[in-house]
């Protein structure tokens, strides 16, 4: 069997939809489809959740109502007898009410998981029904029910025994050619939803393969593959056919888009390849990342935007040891920050970090034993397969905070143009 996970971009138009019948048409292996949300509809639903969580119940309702809108546009332009799609949503929607109307908003990582994850459970909805009226059969499951994960809302960690248990006993290729199920969402022990962080689905995809023993695991995207830079910021972007685990996992690790940074150990775990095809071409083979070792020899470059450059002094001038040092990194673990990069001298350690929402909160505990200074509004570029001319052609210009570099790997810390 293989998996084959579809992106927000891939299912945010009724076209987008169409083509992915066209792609799975064509399988002939035992094949668990994962969807993400619609386009933007995680974005719209963050919206909702803030209005809820600020007991403004009426804002939160009319927002919803641009998200089924735009829901209902798509069904409207798939289904011949549009009440088809609209019999599958419907109840969801009506969910979604119920809670806008009813609930009172008291934990936003716990209400994150709970409204947020149905932009995939309606998505996956639409796209089973769709498929189903297309004449390819399959089964829709509720990874909300399915995938079990820890308590640790907003980023939960997947339970991969009873995980495996609860999948494989939904999962019965004898009877159903094709399965769907949702990227991004999980479930509690205790059957509260859980979401596994931004962009999880591809992290989704990787352990249901791990899980069900896939042969392969296909990423589908709107790029040709893995490219060695973003097209929209550098010119002359390559391709690149093949990386290896640790290629991969270096590159997400950096900040690199087109991989979940927890994708790739389910599958090296196995040993099952992931590829990464373009949606647009599905005749195309894109990139493929596996165990055998392949050589890169093109710079990669990945930038990540909006991070920030905090640096702490202790408060009576001693100096940054080993206990303090463990204590900072508490802390950093405590508000979730994703440190992308550490510089420390004898009195002082900077860390770069993206500007989340609990980033103030960490930096007023951290200044109850240190002085804090930070800059907001930087970028950190990394060049793999660095060399004098490139760091001087991607930097011209710009103020660099701060500039590491080893024999292959430099970074680069400056402000955003």
């Amino acid at each position: 069997m293989i998996v084959y996970k579809f992106g927000g971009a891939s299912v945010k138009s009724s076209d987008g939809i169409k083509n992915i019948v066209q792609i799975v048409s064509s399988v002939q292996d035992d094949l668990f489809i994962v969807v993400s949300a619609m386009g933007k509809t995680t974005n719209a639903m963050e919206v909702v959740l803030d209005f809820f969580m600020k007991a403004e119940r009426e804002a939160a309702l009319v927002k919803l109502t641009e998200v089924e809108s735009y829901h209902q546009q798509i069904i409207s332009e798939l289904f011949d007898d549009k009440t088809v799609g609209e019999k599958a949503v419907e109840p969801l929607f009506d969910q979604l009410k119920h809670f806008l109307n009813e609930a009172v908003g008291n934990d936003y990582d716990r209400w994150y998981d709970q409204l947020v994850s149905y932009g995939e459970v309606i998505s996956t909805a639409i796209v089973s029904a769709f498929l189903q009226e297309s004449g390819v059969e399959n089964k829709w499951l509720d990874m909300r029910e399915l995938l079990v994960t820890d308590s640790n809302f907003r980023e939960a960690n997947v339970n991969y025994l009873e995980s495996e248990k609860r999948l494989k006993a939904a999962v019965d290729f004898s009877k159903h050619k094709v399965y769907i199920g949702q990227g991004f969402i999980g479930t509690t022990m205790k059957g509260l939803p859980t979401t596994l962080g931004r962009e999880g689905s591809d992290y989704t995809a990787a352990v249901v393969g791990n899980l069900l023993d896939a042969s392969g695991v296909t990423i589908w995207k709107d790029v040709p593959g893995i490219l060695n830079a973003d097209p929209r910021i550098f010119p002359g972007t390559v391709l690149i056919p093949e990386l290896s685990y640790l290629d991969a996992v270096e590159l997400a690790y950096s900040g690199a888009q087109i991989i979940h940074p927890k994708t790739i150990k389910p599958l090296e775990n196995k040993q099952i390849p992931l590829f990464v095809r373009p949606f647009g071409s599905p005749h195309e083979a894109g990139s493929v990342i596996k165990a055998t070792p392949s050589q890169i020899d093109v710079p990669i470059l990945i930038l990540k935007k909006n991070q920030v450059l905090v640096t702490l002094r202790p408060l009576d001038f001693s100096f940054i040891l080993e206990e303090s040092l463990t204590w900072i990194f508490t802390v950093v673990e405590k508000y979730r920050l994703k440190v992308a990069l550490i510089q420390s001298s004898a009195i002082s350690i900077s860390i770069c970090v993206d500007n989340s929402r609990y980033l103030q909160r960490a930096l007023d505990e951290l200044a109850n034993d240190y002085k804090v200074s930070y800059n907001t509004g930087l970028e950190l570029l990394t060049i793999r397969g660095t060399n004098a001319e490139i760091i001087s052609r991607t930097t011209e210009g710009r103020e660099i905070l701060v500039q590491q570099k080893t024999r292959r790997i430099a970074r680069i810390l400056m402000r955003e143009k």
